[in-house]
């Protein structure tokens, strides 16, 4: 894919390595820190970053996190300043500190959505995790704190061997909270968790297949894989396919990193993915857009010339494989992702035909495509646009909106909240903010 001229869709802002918490795989290393570090991005180098972001497009999702981003002092400006940008603003959050009152100022400040950790249901292993006793207990209520404001909140779920048993009971857990979606983490051995040995192979394959299935079959949550792009492969070998590959005109393909995706550290460093350390070039240096379009390390996972399995196989476009294990492991950036199970069958590669269209939209479509938050607008308008044409329509309508989301949660209750934080599904936003 050439993504040199397309702007962001998730810059990640790690604002501080600050955090209250100890987990054993925190790829950043934070600690208990007293203060940040002294080198942290001011305030003012905050501001100017989201600046430069807006200026490339303000259709892009900005997620806070750290660290722990609510123990920086200045964390409700910044994330007021990036609202007042129209950039959506989320946050990602342990989830300890939440409370009535921080929750209420986070609606106040713009903030759109937090993601909260939650890596089992039995306590001890949670604390355990994540290094403190009495972490869950705390997480809970901040889950009830958002609830009760109506600030829409997502389940992050880190999947180890030790946990992977949890998964559905996760599932149901994350349903009768409220939780818009789940998003389920497989980790990268980077940072503390260079040598946390989370999740077998084995385990790897068994957790992605159920993972594939509760998306296909969920109508109340978002169930989606993070950082297994092996996840394209397993959806378009469902039958009938789960629309979110490139295929589907589901822009968001496999790896991220690099090409629609990239972080920024506490002290200005860009990176292609929080995984993957090597800094790219600093923000205090050179403007955001030169680094984004210009680096040469996202140039290459811009056109990747994969190795190995990955390089063989007939889901290279689709999937790509994971480019921050085996750069972790080898310092090889288009190595085979060893964490795959899957071996090529030496067919052809499975090409990605993207459809230009200029089909119209009738005034009610707009005006309903308007309501759907910008970082997912792209894809809802694609779909639609692709929807129409097979059906020969004229112009795209409102009734097709509405039967594309149908498409996707039958007639299941809408959520009746934003787009969810991290989910690039069209249908699943378009459904949210139809109704």
């Amino acid at each position: 894919m050439n993504g040199a001229d397309n702007a962001p869709f998730l810059v990640a802002l790690n604002l501080t390595r600050r955090c209250n918490l100890k987990c054993a795989h925190c790829y950043l290393d934070a600690g208990t820190l007293t203060r940040g570090d002294p080198d942290e991005l001011t305030t003012p180098e905050a501001f100017r970053l989201l600046d430069e972001i807006a200026e490339l497009s303000r259709e892009t999702m900005v997620v806070l996190t750290g660290g722990e981003p609510l123990l920086r002092p200045d964390i409700m400006e910044i994330a007021s300043h990036a609202a007042r940008l129209d950039l959506m603003v989320v946050m990602g959050t342990n989830g300890v500190l939440l409370n009535n009152k921080r929750v209420a100022a986070l609606q106040r400040s713009g903030v759109s959505a937090v993601g909260i950790s939650v890596d089992s249901l039995e306590p001890k292993y949670h604390d355990s995790f994540r290094g403190a006793p009495g972490s869950w207990v705390k997480t809970m209520a901040g889950i009830d704190a958002c609830r009760r404001a109506g600030l829409m909140f997502q389940i992050h779920f880190s999947v180890t061997d030790d946990n992977a048993h949890e998964l559905e009971s996760m599932i149901d857990f994350c349903r009768s909270s409220g939780a818009a979606v789940l998003n389920v983490f497989f980790l990268v051995c980077t940072g503390r968790g260079e040598s946390f040995n989370n999740i077998s192979l084995d385990t790897y394959e068994d957790v992605l297949r159920r993972v594939a299935a509760a998306a296909c079959n969920e109508t109340e949550l978002l169930v989606r894989a993070r950082c297994a792009p092996h996840f394209k492969r397993m959806a378009l070998e469902m039958d009938p396919p789960l629309p979110v590959t490139l295929i589907h005109e589901y822009e968001a393909g496999g790896c991220l990193a690099g090409t629609r995706y990239c972080r920024i550290t506490p002290v200005g460093g860009v990176s292609a993915c929080p995984y993957i350390e090597e800094s790219v070039g600093s923000i205090r240096d050179e403007g955001f857009a030169e680094i984004w379009r210009d680096a040469p390390m996202f140039k290459a996972l811009r056109e990747p010339k994969l190795e190995g399995r990955c390089g063989r196989c007939e889901y290279a476009r689709l999937c790509g494989g994971c480019r921050a294990r085996p750069f972790a492991k080898t310092g090889a950036l288009m190595g085979e992702d060893f964490l795959c199970g899957y071996q090529p069958g030496g067919g052809a590669t499975i090409e990605v035909i993207q459809s230009a269209s200029t089909v119209p939209w009738t005034q009610e479509a707009e005006a309903r495509l308007a309501r759907v938050p910008g970082f997912v607008r792209r894809f809802v308008r694609k779909r639609a646009e692709t929807h129409a044409l097979e059906t020969g329509a004229p112009a795209v309508t409102a009734a097709h909106l509405e039967e594309l989301a149908k498409r996707r949660f039958g007639d299941a209750p809408p959520f009746a909240r934003p787009a969810a934080m991290g989910d690039t599904d069209p249908l699943s936003a378009e459904k949210r903010e139809s109704e």
